[in-house]
């Protein structure tokens, strides 16, 4: 039931943050989406351990923004 209802929370925040997106660069969304997605997984991999939260949300921001200048064309 936590884990749902924690879930619950973090899809409802992630919801509302993209309403916040609208005037960011496509690599400031894909910073902000990949740090969402990776510390989703983190969480998910590491059975929901800060550090393994922290650490994917970390690693999935550097990739999103990675691929957002690709997107830009830089």
């Amino acid at each position: 039931m936590k884990t749902r209802t924690q879930a619950s929370i973090a899809a409802a925040v992630f919801a509302l943050a993209l309403g916040g997106c609208a005037d960011m660069s496509p690599s400031e969304k894909g910073t902000v989406a990949g740090a969402a997605v990776g510390g989703l997984a983190g969480s998910a991999i590491s059975g929901g351990s800060a550090a393994g939260t922290i650490g994917g949300a970390v690693v999935g921001g550097v990739i999103g923004h990675e691929v957002g200048e690709r997107r830009e064309g830089r």
